[in-house]
C-alpha cells in the first residue's frame, strides 16, 4: 500500500519527535554546573580513562564459559557483537547474518589477555603499554581490533557509556550587552550560563579537539580534594585513574581559560559561563575515539594555528591575539577510546620511535605543545615481521613498552568451519552442499598441524602421542577424541593431556598454528569451487578439486614448503585423501540413515539398554521390566547381541566391567552432568550401527542405484513403488541433512563407484 504525502508528513513528525526525545533524554549538552551535577551522582563512571572505559565495555557485555577440549576459558560477548545480531532479528537475507559475519570465532586465549592488560593498565593509573597481536596473516588480529571496536561505539550510546567534552562557546553582542565582559562588570549578568543559546546568538565556538575532560577546568589541587571527597565512601577500592588526577588543560584550552580569566579580574565563575559540555559517541567511521592506523609513513599527530582561520574572526580581540594551535592527526582523533596500529612493524624503526617516549610518558611532544594522550593503544604485527625486529638493537628498549600477545590460527576445525560457515557460505550464489566446507575446515587445520616432541612427555603419555598421525590430532583437538587403535588406558591418558599437547610449542619460535592455509587462501578456494561447471552446488568435491590446485602452488605458500614427517604431517596429497575417506564414509552413514531400512533411534535405545542391563549386572542387582513391572535377571542374549556387533573380543565380562569403570570416570570428571551413554561411547554406538548397517548393505546398495537413476535419467525406468522409495530417500536426505537433489545425486553417484560398485 503506497503511503499518501500526508501519511508521509506524519511519518517525518514521529522520526523528529523521535530524534528530540532520544537527544533530550540523552543529555547532549549541559552547562559546567549542569555537567558537575551529573559527574556527582557517579563520579567512577565519569572519571574513567581510555583504559578504564575499553575495560568496562568488556565488562558490559559480560562473558560466558566456553569448553574445548584443552580447556576451560572465559569468552567475551562483545565478540559475538550481540547488539547487531538484535538489531536483525526481524530481517531475512544477507543482512540478518551480519553479526555472524563480522563476529570473532575462538581465539578465548587473546580475549584473555587483551582483559588482562587492560585490567592492568586500569590498576597502574594509565595505558602504560602498546598491546601487540602477533601472528600469521589472516589468524584474525584485525577482526579482534574491529569487534572491539563496534563495541565502544555500541556502549558510548548507552546512557552507562556516556562521554563529554566541552567546547569554549562566545555569545554575540546581540545576546549579551557590551564586551562580553571583557572589561565590562555588567557582562553576562542576567545569564547563568552560554551553554544553551542557540547557534544564531553565538558569534564563536572553540571546540577542544583532544577531548579535554571537562573536570580538567578545575584546577588540580582542588580537583583531587573534590575527587577524594566524593569517591571516599562508595566501596571502591580501585584507585581513580591518573588522567582525571593529574591531567591539564591542552595548550589551546590553557590559553583560553587563562585569557578569559583575566578578563573577567580573576572572576573563576564568568570564565565557567563560555564552557559548553557536550556529549559525543565513539565511531569508527567518523575516527571519533576509535582510529585505524595503516603502515603509512606519516606521522601520527601534528598541530596548526587555527587563529588564522578568517571563520573565527568573530572571536574577541583578546583572544585573536593569541597564538592558538589546535592539535591534529590519529592519536588525538582516538582520543577516549582505542588506536589500532595495524601492522606496526611494516613501517620504518624511525616513524613509530616516538611511540617510546609517548608510552613511557603519556604525552606525544609536537612543535609548540605536549598533547597528554588518553587512547588504549593496540597494533597487529606478523611473525615474520616481529622475527626481523627481535634481532634490531632497539629492540630491547622497546619491549618494556610492549605487551606482545600471540594470535596462532585456529587449531579446531569446529571453530574453522563456522568461520567459513558464518562469513564464507552466505557469499555463495549457489545451494551449499552438507560438508563443503567441513572439507575446507578439515584441510586448513590439517596444514597447521605440528608433529609432538615425545621427550617433553612421560612414558605413558609419550607412548600415546608418539603414534598420533595429524588427522588423529586434528580430531583429538576438535572433538576431545582418542584413536580407537589406542587401548582404554592409552586413550584416557591421551584425553587427559589433550592440553599438554595443545600448548606444548607455545615456546617455540615455530609454535604450531603460525604455519599453515589462511582462512583467507581457503576463503578463495570456497568461491572458485562456488563456480564450477561441474557440480551445480557448492559441492565437497568441488573444494578438494579446488585444494589440489591449491597445493600445486608450492613456490607461493610456505606451508606447501614444509617437509613431510612420519605421521602424514605436511603431507597435502595424504589430507586429500583422508578427506575424501571420510566425505564417503559421511555419505554412506548418512545414506543408510535416510534408507528407512533402520531407524536410527532404534539402536540408539538398544544400546541404551544394553548399557543399564551391564550396569545392572556388574551388580548382581535384577533389572525391572516396563511392560510387566516385574524385576527380572538381565537380558543375557540381547548382551550377546549387542557385544557381537561391536564385535568384542576376548573376555566379554571383563569388557562389561570395564565399561562401567569408563562411566565412573567420566562422572567423575563431570560432576553435575547426566551419563548420557550415547555421548561416553560415541565410538561404540558408530561401531554398532555400522554393523546394523552392513547387514542391509546388499538392500542400501540397490536402492542407492534406484535414486541415481531418479536424479540423473530425464525418465527413469523404476516402477511406481521404487520410484516412491527413492522419492522417500531425497526427501529424507533434504530433511535430517540439508541435501537437495542436485548434491544428493552427486552423493549416491560416488557411493555407488567407491562403495556400492560390486
Amino acid at each position: 500500500m503506497v503511503s499518501t504525502p500526508s501519511q508521509r508528513a506524519a511519518d517525518i513528525l514521529k522520526v523528529a519527535e523521535s530524534v528530540e526525545k532520544r537527544f533530550q533524554q540523552g543529555r547532549r549538552v549541559l552547562s559546567f554546573e549542569e555537567y558537575l551535577e551529573l559527574f556527582t551522582t557517579n563520579p567512577r563512571r565519569y572519571a574513567r580513562d581510555a583504559s578504564r572505559y575499553v575495560r568496562d565495555v568488556f565488562d558490559h557485555y559480560g562473558t560466558r564459559q566456553v569448553e574445548h577440549p584443552w580447556g576451560e576459558f572465559t569468552r567475551y560477548n562483545l565478540f559475538d557483537l550481540p547488539w547487531e545480531e538484535a538489531g536483525a532479528v526481524h530481517k531475512s537475507g544477507p543482512q540478518s547474518n551480519t553479526a555472524k559475519r563480522f563476529a570473532l570465532l575462538g581465539q578465548e586465549h587473546v580475549q584473555e589477555e587483551i582483559y588482562r592488560s587492560l585490567s592492568n593498565f586500569a590498576r597502574e593509573g594509565r595505558p602504560n603499554r602498546l598491546i601487540l597481536m602477533h601472528g600469521p596473516n589472516g589468524s584474525a588480529k584485525s577482526t579482534i581490533v574491529a569487534c572491539i571496536m563496534r563495541a565502544l561505539s555500541d556502549y558510548s550510546g548507552k546512557d552507562e557509556g556516556a562521554l563529554y567534552q566541552y567546547s569554549w562557546v562566545f555569545p554575540s553582542n546581540k545576546t549579551v550587552k557590551g564586551s562580553l565582559g571583557f572589561g565590562s562588570q555588567n557582562a553576562g549578568e542576567k545569564l547563568e550560563s552560554y551553554a544553551h543559546l542557540p547557534d544564531d546568538q553565538l558569534d564563536a565556538k572553540l571546540i577542544i579537539e583532544v577531548r579535554d575532560h571537562p573536570l580538567f577546568l578545575i584546577p588540580v589541587p582542588e580537583r583531587r580534594a573534590m575527587l577524594e571527597k566524593i569517591t571516599r565512601d562508595d566501596g571502591n577500592d580501585e584507585p581513580l585513574p591518573d588522567w582525571i588526577l593529574r591531567g591539564e588543560l591542552s595548550h589551546k584550552s590553557q590559553q583560553i581559560f587563562e585569557a578569559l580569566l583575566a578578563s573577567y579580574k580573576g572572576s573563576y565563575k564568568e570564565v565557567l559561563k563560555h564552557i559548553q559540555v557536550e556529549r559525543y559517541f565513539i565511531s569508527q567511521r567518523y575516527r571519533v575515539g576509535a582510529v585505524t592506523v595503516g603502515p603509512q609513513m606519516s606521522v601520527d599527530a601534528a598541530e596548526r594555528q587555527v587563529t588564522a582561520d578568517r571563520s573565527l574572526g568573530a572571536l574577541p580581540a583578546s583572544l585573536q591575539a593569541l597564538s592558538l594551535y589546535e592539535a591534529k592527526g590519529e592519536l588525538v582523533d582516538a582520543a577516549g577510546g582505542l588506536i589500532e596500529f595495524s601492522d606496526l612493524l611494516k613501517r620504518p624503526l624511525d616513524t613509530f620511535k616516538y611511540l617510546q617516549l609517548s608510552i613511557e610518558t603519556g604525552e606525544v611532544a609536537l612543535v609548540q605543545q605536549n598533547v597528554q594522550l588518553n587512547c588504549v593503544m593496540i597494533g597487529s604485527a606478523n611473525e615474520l615481521h616481529l622475527d626481523a625486529f627481535r634481532e634490531h638493537p632497539e629492540f630491547a628498549s622497546f619491549r618494556g613498552r610492549f605487551e606482545l600477545i600471540r594470535v596462532p590460527y585456529l587449531r579446531s576445525f569446529v571453530e574453522e568451519q563456522s568461520l567459513y560457515d558464518s562469513q564464507v557460505a552466505p557469499q555463495v550464489q549457489r545451494h551449499v552442499a552438507p560438508h563443503a566446507t567441513s572439507v575446507a575446515a578439515m584441510f586448513a587445520v590439517l596444514t597447521r598441524m605440528r608433529k609432538a616432541t615425545v621427550d617433553k612427555y612421560d612414558r605413558a603419555l609419550g607412548a600415546a602421542i608418539s603414534s598420533l598421525t595429524a588427522v588423529e590430532k586434528m580430531d583429538l583437538y576438535a572433538q576431545g577424541r582418542a584413536p580407537e587403535r589406542l587401548d582404554a588406558d592409552q586413550q584416557k591418558t591421551l584425553q587427559a593431556h589433550v592440553k599438554d599437547v595443545y600448548i606444548e610449542s607455545d615456546s617455540y619460535p615455530i609454535y604450531e598454528g603460525r604455519v599453515g592455509a589462511s582462512p583467507r587462501e581457503m576463503r578463495g578456494v570456497i568461491l572458485d569451487a562456488a563456480q564450477s561447471q561441474t557440480y551445480k552446488c557448492l559441492s565437497p568435491l568441488a573444494v578438494l578439486d579446488e585444494i589440489e590446485q591449491l597445493c600445486q602452488r608450492k613456490s607461493e605458500f610456505e606451508w606447501l614448503q614444509q617437509e613431510t614427517q612420519t605421521g602424514g604431517y605436511h603431507d597435502t596429497k595424504l589430507f586429500r585423501d583422508a578427506l575424501m575417506e571420510r566425505l564417503i564414509g559421511w555419505w554412506e552413514q548418512e545414506f543408510y540413515t535416510s534408507s528407512g531400512f533402520v531407524d536410527e533411534q532404534q539402536y540408539s535405545e538398544l544400546f541404551e539398554r544394553y548399557v543399564q542391563h551391564v550396569s545392572v549386572w556388574t551388580k548382581k542387582e535384577r533389572v525391572r521390566n516396563r511392560i510387566t513391572g516385574e524385576y527380572e535377571e538381565p537380558d543375557a542374549k540381547m548382551m550377546k547381541e549387542v557385544e557381537r556387533l561391536l564385535d568384542i573380543k576376548g573376555d566379554a565380562e571383563e569388557w562389561r566391567r570395564q565399561m562401567i569403570s569408563t562411566i565412573a570416570a567420566w562422572a567423575i570428571d563431570h560432576p553435575n552432568e547426566k551419563v548420557d551413554p550415547s555421548h561416553v561411547f560415541s565410538h561404540l554406538l558408530k561401531r554398532m550401527r555400522e554393523a546394523i548397517f552392513a547387514d542391509k548393505r546388499v538392500q542400501v546398495a540397490r536402492l542407492a542405484r534406484n535414486v541415481m537413476e531418479l536424479v540423473h535419467e530425464e525418465k527413469s525406468g523404476l516402477d511406481a513403488q521404487t520410484e516412491a522409495l527413492a522419492k522417500d530417500v531425497l526427501a529424507r536426505l533434504r530433511d535430517k541433512f540439508g541435501y537437495c537433489n542436485e548434491c544428493a545425486g552427486d552423493m549416491v553417484s560416488m557411493l555407488v563407484r567407491k562403495r556400492f560398485f560390486e
